[in-house]
């Protein structure tokens, strides 16, 4: 190995600081631009012998699974298709096998409840600036590597404090903060139907709506389950290429877009979230292919979310996505025919107000979580009566 001096050291490193750069080396250890770091599929393992030893307090029989031989069970709810031994607990954490039944262990436990303002979902085309009774229970069958709500998503129901609330019990707490909506959110719903389902229906027969914040990955038999429930959705489409569902998701694109044809098909209203992650999702080209099967499968009115980066879990040392790569991506969206595209998590940007598709005049300013303009009567547009797609309440007055 040739050695230098120091003086030598210090000129080199002069040259190499010196030397032009991309903004993505601006940021400490980022991934190329256009190369995903990484190449192996992330998918989440069973975790052999970790079901308790009987049924909890919080326990509840599954949904949708199958008695084989051996005391073994398959889940039905998502494309994993975990096939537990007794013993066994499943890929998103919070099913398990205990002696040949198959268990929810996360049913009346959530370990988040809060109150958000429904622009937070996000879902700008529902209800504007009402209230959503939020709740999360822990667990996820995705491994994103990007995670910004890893401490639930990625633990164990009994790993974390939780609060005890049944079905029953979550509606009337809704109904006393005066929520107009339920949403199941922040983990992954998926991981906790039965208790989804079953607040779902109670909170149906109360007069409130229920939200669905999730990622898509789903069976289509308990998704149509679902939809008899849910009156809005937001679901993540992560990027338009398989290969980067399993490397930095640990799924598959097409579970997502059959989930996506489902929901179209039952009438609900849905939007649709796309966080750019620099390095993996920043590509335009693939953003004009998701538009047009967008576009050839859904039509043009759900709404098309593109959320900012912040560096988080295991993409901690990334950079933050640039904003222009928002707009641009926006700026594609709109310009391929789809009439609502969204700037996300950019606060006060004008990308997050609604334009009509039709005049192009404003129809929605948002400052933050806030309303100050709002152009809808009922559901068409003041200026051109042109009707824009939604759920919208009559008379609505804006703060």
């Amino acid at each position: 190995m040739n050695k230098i001096n120091r003086r030598k050291f210090l000129y080199n490193a002069a040259l190499l600081l010196s030397a032009p750069v991309s903004s993505y080396a601006l940021w400490p250890f980022s991934a190329k631009k256009s190369e995903a770091a990484g190449s192996d599929n992330i998918r989440g393992s069973i975790f052999k012998g970790d079901a308790p030893d009987k049924p909890g307090k919080w326990s509840h029989e599954a949904l949708l699974y199958k008695k084989l031989d051996n005391k073994k069970v398959a889940c039905g709810i998502c494309p994993h298709r975990c096939l537990l031994s007794p013993g066994d607990r499943s890929v998103c954490r919070a099913k398990a096998n205990i002696d040949g039944v198959l268990y929810s262990l996360s049913y009346g436990n959530p370990c988040t409840v809060n109150v958000d303002p429904i622009e937070k979902k996000p879902l700008f085309h529902f209800k504007p600036q009402t209230k959503a009774f939020s709740v999360a229970a822990a667990g996820c069958n995705f491994r994103c590597l990007n995670c910004q709500n890893w401490e639930i998503s990625q633990a164990k129901p009994g790993e974390i404090r939780h609060t005890e609330l049944f079905p029953e019990d979550v509606v009337k707490a809704a109904l006393k903060t005066g929520s107009e909506s339920i949403a199941c959110t922040y983990s992954e719903p998926i991981s906790y139907i039965e208790y989804m389902l079953d607040i779902a229906r109670i909170a149906k027969e109360k007069g409130l709506s229920n939200l669905w914040i999730s990622n898509g990955y789903i069976n289509n038999k308990p998704l149509r389950k679902l939809c008899k429930y849910i009156d809005g959705a937001n679901v993540n489409i992560k990027s338009f290429s398989d290969e980067i569902y399993r490397k930095l998701n640990g799924g598959r694109l097409e579970p997502v877009l059959n989930t996506f044809k489902t929901m179209n098909e039952n009438g609900i209203h849905f939007e649709m979230t796309n966080l750019v992650v620099p390095g993996y999702t920043d590509d335009a080209e693939m953003v004009k292919r998701m538009c047009g099967w967008i576009l050839s499968n859904l039509g043009p009115d759900h709404p098309l979310h593109f959320l900012r980066f912040f560096p988080q879990y295991k993409l901690d040392r990334l950079a933050p996505t640039p904003i222009s790569t928002l707009e641009n991506f926006r700026d594609i969206a709109i310009n391929e025919g789809i009439h609502y595209a969204y700037v996300g998590n950019v606060p006060n940007h004008e990308g997050m107000n609604t334009y009509c598709h039709n005049c192009k005049k404003l129809l929605i300013k948002r400052k933050g979580y806030f309303i100050p303009e709002y152009n809808i009567s009922e559901n068409r547009c003041k200026l051109c009566n042109t009707i824009i797609p939604g759920v919208w309440e009559k008379n609505k007055k804006m703060i």
